[in-house]
Order: C-alpha cells, then sequence, then structure tokens
C-alpha cells in the first residue's frame, strides 16, 4: 500500500508513475474522499471536546446545587452529531482505503517505461538454444510416450488444467522439488511448510486481494471463509502481520506448496499440456529485511533461483520487466525464462520481484530503527525457486532423444 502523506505531497507526480503501470489510474477520487474523511474526524474530534466540556459543566453545577437541565439537552443534542458524524467518518474512511489499496506499487527509477511486455530487457544470457538434428517432440508426445502424466484422468477428477503425474513423470516431479530445496537451504533459506488456504486478510496483505480475488479459488462455508494459495508468497508474508521483527540479518525463508489459479490464461496450441494449468508445484524464496538490505537480497534470491537451472544444464535468460508488465505490488521484477524447443519460445519459471515496503505496509510488518528508535516498515521480496511445470517441460524437451526417450539430469538421479 502507498503512504497517503506521499500520494498528498506530490499527487501529480505520484499519479504520473503509476500510470506507467496502468493508464487508467487517476488519484483525484482517491484525494477527494481523503479530504472528506479527514475534514469529518477533525469535526468529530471537535465535537468530542465539546461534550467533554459540557460533561464536565454539568457535573459542576450539580455539585453546586444549579439547574443543568439546558446543558443537559445542548449535551443530547451533540451526543447525536457526534454518532452521526462518526459513522459518515467510518463511511468516508473505508471508501478512501478501498481506494488506496487497488493503487499497484509505484516502479522503481530505473525501471524501463512502456506497457508492451516485448520491450523487457534481457540483462542475462546463460548457455545457448540445442539444436536438433531430428524432428522433435513437444512434452505432450514425450509424455505420452514415456507415460509420465495422465491428463485425462486428471480432467476426470478435476476439470481440465488439474494434471496427474504418473510413474517415472511423479518421481522427477518429486526430484525437482527436492532438489531445489537442497540448493536453497545451502544458500541461507529457511524451509518453511505453510497451509494451502488463507484468510482474505493474508490475501489483502500481500497485494492479491482486492484486485485479483476473482482469480483465486474460493473455500465458503458456514465455518470457513478461505482462499487456496496461488503460490506460498501469500502465507510466508502473512507469517509475520502485525509484528515487529529483528532483521539485523535477513529472514530469508524457502516453502514448497502446490498452487491453485483460478484464471489459467488463453489457451492455444502452446498453452496445452503442463505450460498453463489451474494447480501446479512451486518452490517460493521470500524474504524480510531493512531497506538498505533488500538491494542486496534481491540478488540473492536470483542466485539461488538461477543456481537451480545451472544445476540442471538448462540454458536460459534473465529479462527486466517493463513497468507495464510487473506484479501489482513490484517495484522491481525479473523474469527467468527458459527455453522450450517443443513451443520454440522462451517461457517464465521464475519471477523474482522487490516489493520495497509495499507489502509490509499493508500487512503491518516493521523493525526498530537502532538509530531512530522508530518502528519502520520492513522490505519484502519475493521469487519462484522454481515453478516446476515449466521446469519439467523444459527437462523433457530439451533433453530428449530421437527415440523420443529422456536424459535425466544427473543432478535429479540422486533422488530417484
Amino acid at each position: 500500500m502507498l503512504p497517503i502523506k506521499q500520494i498528498l505531497k506530490n499527487a501529480a507526480e505520484v499519479e504520473k508513475k503509476l500510470q506507467t503501470k496502468d493508464p487508467s489510474i487517476s488519484l483525484k477520487e482517491l484525494i477527494e474522499s481523503y479530504q472528506t474523511f479527514a475534514e469529518n474526524l477533525t469535526n468529530l474530534e471537535r465535537l468530542k471536546e465539546k461534550l467533554n466540556a459540557l460533561s464536565k459543566e454539568i457535573g459542576k453545577k450539580k455539585a453546586a446545587g444549579e439547574d443543568a437541565s439546558d446543558v443537559m439537552k445542548e449535551v443530547s443534542s451533540l451526543k447525536i452529531q457526534v454518532k452521526d458524524l462518526h459513522d459518515a467518518s467510518s463511511e468516508d474512511k473505508s471508501r478512501y482505503e478501498a481506494r488506496i489499496a487497488m493503487l499497484p506499487n509505484i516502479p522503481d527509477e530505473n525501471i524501463k517505461i512502456s506497457l508492451d511486455p516485448a520491450d523487457n530487457v534481457c540483462i542475462k544470457t546463460i548457455g545457448e538454444k540445442r539444436t536438433f538434428d531430428f524432428p522433435i517432440k513437444n512434452h505432450l508426445e514425450l509424455g505420452e510416450q514415456n507415460q509420465l502424466f495422465d491428463f485425462k484422468r486428471g480432467a476426470k477428477i478435476s476439470g481440465s488444467g488439474f494434471p496427474v503425474y504418473t510413474g517415472i513423470g511423479a518421481e522427477i516431479e518429486w526430484a525437482l522439488i527436492n532438489l531445489m530445496i537442497d540448493i536453497h537451504k545451502k544458500n541461507g533459506f529457511k524451509m518453511h511448510l505453510v497451509p494451502h488456504m488463507v484468510t482474505p486478510e493474508v490475501m489483502y496483505g500481500c497485494g492479491q486481494f482486492p484486485k485479483f480475488k476473482g482469480q483465486a479459488f474460493h473455500v465458503h462455508d458456514k465455518d470457513y471463509n478461505h482462499f487456496l494459495i496461488p503460490t506460498a508468497e501469500p502465507a510466508l508474508n502473512g507469517l509475520y502481520m502485525d509484528e515487529i521483527l529483528d532483521v539485523d540479518q535477513p529472514k530469508k525463508l524457502v516453502s514448497y506448496t502446490p498452487c491453485f489459479r483460478r484464471e489459467a490464461g488463453a489457451h492455444g496450441k502452446n498453452e496445452r499440456g503442463l505450460i498453463r494449468v489451474h494447480q501446479f508445484n512451486k518452490v517460493e524464496l521470500f524474504a524480510f529485511c531493512k531497506p538498505e538490505d533488500s538491494d542486496s537480497v534481491f540478488d540473492q534470491i536470483m542466485a539461488s533461483a538461477e543456481e537451480v537451472l545451472q544445476t540442471l544444464g538448462l540454458h536460459y535468460r534473465n529479462m527486466l520487466l517493463v513497468t507495464g508488465d510487473m506484479s501489482f505490488p513490484a517495484s522491481k521484477t525479473v523474469d527467468i525464462e527458459v527455453f522450450l524447443p517443443g513451443q520454440d519460445r522462451y517461457y517464465e519459471v521464475s519471477s523474482v520481484s522487490n516489493c520495497r515496503d509495499f507489502q509490509a505496509r499493508r500487512s503491518k510488518i516493521r523493525y526498530k530503527d537502532k538509530e531512530t528508535g522508530k518502528n519502520t516498515f520492513v522490505h519484502t521480496l519475493n521469487g519462484s525457486g522454481l515453478a516446476t511445470a515449466r521446469l519439467m517441460v523444459a527437462i523433457l524437451e530439451n533433453f530428449q532423444n530421437p527415440d523420443g526417450t529422456i536424459n535425466i539430469p544427473d543432478a535429479l538421479k540422486k533422488y530417484m
């Protein structure tokens, strides 16, 4: 969440920066609703002060044996005004808070301004695309030949977009998860296993709600009002909601979870199989730190995520996203993309973001600044380390042989 003081101080500049993410953003109604709220709140405090003074006057008159009926009538009238103004102020506050909650984070100053993902900047490339001297197969053909997946039975039990991994396919998937966790633990990330359902407040805190509420799977009955996590990020961020942390050393977390997303996106010939699904596995990296440490922690998350691909021997590139392609809470994002020969294009397997203090403000996560003695918002960062579905595709398609068999990366064999 953006601080209202920052918006009021320089509304034109803030609006201009936000429009680099979403040109439709206007701060006019937000500012008007906040000013109405602030004015009513000031008037409410004045009425309360007057009410307190009159109440004391009644006490004095009664103690002196004087008639206080006129003052009591004024107090009764004033109490009605206070209640009405309190109700109006509460409505104004809800109105302005709802509007500010819909504002994304401001991009960092050095991010390229564009709304077109085609303008994303390649900042690093590792390895080269494999060249094939035989007709290649896509992961669906390879999966069918080697009996790695069962999409039909997955659809039978849950609908389309819910794959079933079978036999060696399941073993490769589980090996990937174990390899990634081992790499990240080695790099200083503490392992967590978190719930797969969270409250609306947790989804709000990380910036998923209210803007993307329609994309989440909702579990709602008389006992529960929860949402299936789209990634471990909301749960990891939510661990420390309303807390003051010790972040002299950054808190670096890693968690494996299945991820659930209602909006699976467009479906074309390049979006079949594991490319875009409603449920997939992911190892998530998350960190809490002091503002001065967040750039360094960003590099640490990037390095740990890249180490997975380097260990597997996969070619990939890093893309610094333009303003209009970044996620709602991010100030800076780098996507790590692997090349999938069966689709003849690069696909994201990790998205690493620095959210600065945006999520911490929404979640009220702070630390005590030793120099000022003040409670200050932490910085939060997150990154996939990695999402397995497309990583599985990359392994199958890049390491296939002419007869359709697959060369399993050596790093995975000890887990299988």
